[in-house]
C-alpha cells in the first residue's frame, strides 16, 4: 500500500512541477486548477525538487547567450544573435529581444540606406526601443499591407512612426489589405503609380525587419479577417507559420498558390537579395517557423531569445 502512495505521490508532484516550472503558473492557480490547497501545491513541488524529478541550474546569460548565438551559427550558417533575458534593464523577454535588436538596427544602418519593416508585436517591440538618430538621408517602407477588418492591433502605423521618427523621415506606408478578397482586385490596385512606387521601394530596401506568424487559432493574421474558416483549416493544417503574410511549409515553400496570389507585399525572394535581412522572434511556439525561414535563408541575420534558441538547436 505503501508503494502505491509513493507512486502517487511522485505522479502528483510530477504535474504540479511541470504545471509550475514549464506553464509558468503560480502556486495558487495550480492549488485551484487541481483542487488542492497551495500549501500542498509547495510541498509536492518541494518533494519533485528532494526526489530528483526537478534540477534547478544557474547559468551565466551572457555566456550562454553567446555559446548558443555560436552554436546556431553553424547550424544555419547565417549570423545569430541570442539576447540574454535581462539585456537593456528590460524585464520581459520581448523587451530585452526589442532593444537589442533596435541597437543593432542602428549599428548596421547608414546613411542612404532604405529600411523595410513587417508589422506586429515583435517588429512594435524593436521599433519603440530606436533611438533618435542623426543618420542621414533614410527611408522607411512598409514591406506588406497594412489595413485589416478587425479591431486588433497590428502596430502597423506605430512601428512605421517610430521608426521614421528615429530616422527624421517620412514614412512611406501601404495602405491597403495584405490579403485581398481576390488576385484580380489586387493585380488592379498594384498597377496603381503610387502603390507600384512603394512596392518598388520595399524591393530596393537593402534593409528588411520582421517576424516570423504561427498559424494557431490565436495567431494575430487570423483575427484581422481575411480568411474564410475554409481557408483557415487549409492554411492551418498545411503550414508552419507566415513570413509578410505568405504562408510557408517546413521547407520554406509556399503552401497556397491560390492565396499567396491574392497577397500584396515582398516576395519572399526577394528578401534572399537583402543586404540585412534580419529576423527577430521571441518564444517557443514560433520554433518550427523560425527553423523553417533560417533553412530557406530568408533570413541572414537572426535575433532570437534563449529558449528559442536552445529549442533551435534541437529542431530537426
Amino acid at each position: 500500500m505503501s508503494e502505491i502512495k509513493d507512486v502517487i505521490k511522485l505522479e502528483q508532484s510530477l504535474q504540479v512541477a511541470e504545471m509550475y516550472f514549464q506553464d509558468n503558473l503560480s502556486q495558487l492557480a495550480i492549488a485551484k486548477k487541481l483542487g488542492v490547497s497551495r500549501p500542498t501545491v509547495s510541498r509536492l513541488i518541494q518533494y519533485a525538487k528532494e526526489n530528483g524529478l526537478v534540477k534547478i541550474q544557474i547559468i551565466n546569460p551572457l555566456v550562454d547567450s553567446k555559446v548558443l548565438a555560436h552554436q546556431l551559427e553553424d547550424k544555419y550558417d547565417i549570423e545569430c544573435h541570442v539576447v540574454p533575458n535581462n539585456y537593456g534593464g528590460m524585464t520581459t523577454i520581448g523587451d530585452s529581444v526589442g532593444k537589442y535588436a533596435a541597437d543593432y538596427l542602428t549599428s548596421i544602418v547608414r546613411a542612404g540606406d532604405i529600411i523595410g519593416i513587417g508589422w506586429g508585436n515583435t517588429v512594435h517591440a524593436v521599433t519603440k526601443q530606436v533611438e533618435v538618430q542623426d543618420t542621414a538621408g533614410i527611408q522607411v517602407v512598409q514591406l506588406k499591407g497594412s489595413i485589416s477588418h478587425s479591431q486588433e492591433k497590428t502596430w502597423a502605423y506605430e512601428s512605421m512612426n517610430e521608426l521614421a521618427r528615429a530616422y527624421h523621415t517620412q514614412p512611406e506606408y501601404l495602405p491597403l489589405p495584405v490579403i485581398f478578397d481576390n488576385q484580380v482586385t489586387k493585380e488592379m490596385v498594384e498597377s496603381d503609380r503610387h502603390i507600384k512606387g512603394i512596392l518598388d521601394l520595399g524591393k530596393k530596401a537593402n534593409v528588411a525587419l520582421f517576424t516570423v506568424g504561427t498559424v494557431r487559432s490565436e495567431a494575430l493574421v487570423f483575427q484581422l479577417g481575411y480568411f474564410t474558416p475554409k481557408e483557415k483549416a487549409q492554411l492551418q493544417k498545411s503550414a508552419i507559420g507566415d513570413v509578410f503574410s505568405r504562408f510557408i511549409d517546413r521547407n520554406g515553400h509556399i503552401v497556397s498558390k491560390q492565396i499567396d496570389d491574392r497577397t500584396i507585399g515582398i516576395q519572399l525572394d526577394d528578401l534572399r537579395k537583402k543586404q540585412h535581412a534580419i529576423l527577430v522572434a521571441v518564444g517557443n511556439r514560433k520554433v518550427a517557423g523560425v527553423h523553417a525561414v533560417l533553412k530557406a535563408k530568408y533570413a541572414n541575420c537572426a535575433i532570437v531569445d534563449q529558449s528559442l534558441a536552445q529549442l533551435l538547436l534541437d529542431y530537426q
